[in-house]
């Protein structure tokens, strides 16, 4: 007997942790766009900002009736499949250029707010980058977390920020300057600060593990109010917040274009908050300490880390779909044994490394934001208006004519960043050359490599499966039973996880014969995505390989083999022994490390803590 369970991943993001994820890569515009602006225009820039502002919210607003029409994730690439294959694989290389470049740039822009010069920040940068992509090699679960803590406390900071500025915006608006440049001018300039679009294409990704709206079902999945519920709050903070900082910077008389370009809210919080309270009776001791400052730089500093870790991990996720969905070559989908994608792993490391370093000087900021521009909304574009003109969406005619209206907007944006910046399009052009060049070598498209090289990538990359041996006897295991379960209590049905032909799984099918019970094999493919990617169990060798022997040394007990995938292994045993309502769960004892355990979790702690107490744990090893 076998149970299809396909591929189901577990959605568990209500719309509060969507939100605070969302603002962990959108809400990090603020922190570059406002220094930007100003370096490029002064005392012109509150026009700019204002009009990216608005542009943004009618962005987010188009997003939440994306995310209406595609609840399986995906983003660009799903909605784009729709229309035409190589339009989606040119919105998601676009994609993965802008991620390459979130990395880059969120990472140095966070030194730049800790204070360093630009190379030091720039050396810091890389070996950040580095570090935490050493640490996605073992799938760390707390990343999330860290992000949602980054996020929360980023808002109440920005808060009293804006608080502060309050008093200033006056005199600021009196410093506002006309606009005196040709209508063209303007129009570049425009393009040269829409950072505040970054990010919102990663609620379109999400929108697989989302919570289904009420009244919606697996089979029909419904995420429209919880994707509104997670948009509006944080386009309201970026945009509101991005034109009042953008204003605010008005109120400082001759301030110096280029100084605070990679952090200007930090200085904000000296001249609004510190300065004034080291001039209060009593508060002398503040003068020069400029602690308001450090903590605007500290939760900035961190969240734009944290969209670090966001964006490698996005990158990951995205290309390893490609490569399920036979896009990208196989070898890109090889799974390290924490179920990481490792090789697009190192790509994710190394290409934002590589961005950063050729970058020079005080242009470097400048250079990746040209570069992030032409990625970020070459695939917001590629997304509205594949989706906009996608008539078999039901769409509102309303909502369509804006969608559309839109996409020509922002599409006229990509093609002045891709005129008036040679290296962003160089680096698009890049981007998407190696990534068709990928597909070609995949698809069947010969290109003749030199026989050394060809030898080295047929040694790199062979299969490999890992197996994991318990140590515990089965007679031991067997007075474990009588202890802990007793032996007057029936058993019905017993559920094994298993990952290879172990002591585990024989002792499991031992106690499924003595005690005459069904038998439940469950094959957990941990997955470590962002993205849901489907993954289809005849394609799984060591799943095969797994039920296959169970079959075989189990020919008198009735098995049901299980095949699931997700990122979460714990969730995903605590799930399928309650639906099949099993009295006895065995697993196999951890052989992780401690440092593994600290970065991942304890996945025995993890499952004995919320099983439910009429299921008996047995560990075995």
């Amino acid at each position: 007997m076998e149970l299809a369970t396909g591929t189901r991943r577990p959605r568990n993001v209500d719309w509060k942790r969507a939100a605070a994820l969302l603002y962990g890569d959108w809400g990090t515009s603020k922190a570059y766009v406002v220094g930007i602006a100003f370096s490029i225009s002064m005392y012109h820039s509150f026009w700019l900002v204002l009009a990216v502002g608005l542009l943004t919210m009618v962005v987010g607003i188009n997003y939440m009736w994306v995310c209406k029409h595609f609840p399986e994730g995906g983003g660009v690439y799903s909605s784009a499949k729709a229309q035409s294959r190589y339009l989606a694989l040119v919105g998601a290389f676009l994609l993965v250029a802008d991620y390459v470049v979130t990395a880059s740039l969120s990472c140095y822009d966070a030194f730049l707010y800790l204070g360093l010069g630009f190379e030091d920040a720039k050396t810091w940068a890389i070996l950040t980058i580095f570090i935490i992509g050493v640490l996605n090699f073992f799938g760390p679960r707390h990343s999330g977390t860290l992000a949602v803590v980054f996020a929360v406390a980023t808002v109440v900071v920005m808060g009293l920020l804006a608080l502060a500025c309050l008093p200033h915006l006056p005199a600021a608006l009196a410093n506002v300057e006309r606009p005196a440049r040709p209508p063209m001018e303007w129009w570049v300039a425009f393009t040269g600060v829409i950072l505040a679009l970054s990010g919102v294409e990663s609620i379109a990704n999400m929108t697989g593990v989302m919570q289904l709206d009420p009244g919606s079902s697996p089979a029909q999945p419904q995420v429209g109010i919880t994707a509104r519920k997670a948009i509006l709050p944080v386009m309201i903070e970026v945009c509101v917040l991005t034109v009042l900082f953008g204003l605010a910077t008005h109120a400082i008389p001759n301030l110096d274009a280029h100084k605070y370009a990679g952090n200007m809210l930090r200085h904000l919080g000296e001249v609004f908050v510190d300065e004034p309270l080291a001039g209060l009776t009593g508060w002398g001791w503040l003068q020069g300490k400029t602690l308001f400052a450090w903590v605007v730089s500290l939760v900035l500093a961190g969240l734009l880390l944290s969209a670090v870790n966001t964006a490698m991990g996005a990158l990951v996720s995205l290309i390893y779909m490609l490569c399920k969905d036979g896009e990208m070559p196989p070898t890109f989908g090889m799974l390290n044994r924490f179920g990481v994608p490792w090789i697009v792993l190192l790509i994710a490391m190394f290409a934002p490394i590589l961005v950063i370093d050729v970058q020079r000087g005080e242009n470097a900021l400048h250079g990746l934001a040209a570069m992030y521009g032409i990625g970020v909304v070459g695939a917001i574009a590629v997304n509205l208006g594949s989706s906009a003109f996608n008539f078999q969406l039901p769409m509102r005619r309303r909502e369509r004519t804006i969608m559309m209206i839109t996409f020509l907007v922002v599409a006229a944006i990509e093609i002045t960043i891709a005129i008036t910046k040679p290296a962003a399009l160089v680096f698009a052009v890049v981007v998407i050359g190696l990534g068709f060049l990928a597909r070609s070598l995949h698809k069947g498209f010969p290109i003749h490599l030199p026989g050394p090289v060809r030898r080295v990538a047929e040694t790199m990359f062979p299969k490999a499966v890992a197996r994991r041996r318990a140590s515990l006897s089965a007679e031991e295991m067997q007075a474990l039973w009588t202890r802990q379960l007793g032996t007057e209590r029936p058993v019905g049905a017993i559920m094994v996880a298993a990952r290879g032909v172990t002591p585990t799984l024989r002792y499991a099918v031992e106690q499924a014969r003595v005690h005459n019970a069904q038998l439940f094999v469950l094959f957990v493919r941990e997955l470590y995505t962002t993205i849901p990617v489907p993954m289809i169990e005849e394609e799984d060798e060591e799943a095969q390989a797994v039920f296959q022997a169970v079959r075989s040394i189990a020919r008198d007990v009735p098995v049901t083999t299980i095949y699931a995938v997700s990122n979460d292994p714990a969730w995903a045993i605590l799930d399928h022994a309650a639906l099949a309502g099993v009295d006895m769960l065995i697993l196999g004892h951890s052989r992780r490390g401690a440092l593994t355990r600290l970065l991942r979790g304890d996945l025995m702690q993890q499952v004995a803590a919320h099983l439910p107490e009429e299921i008996c744990l047995i560990i075995v090893g």
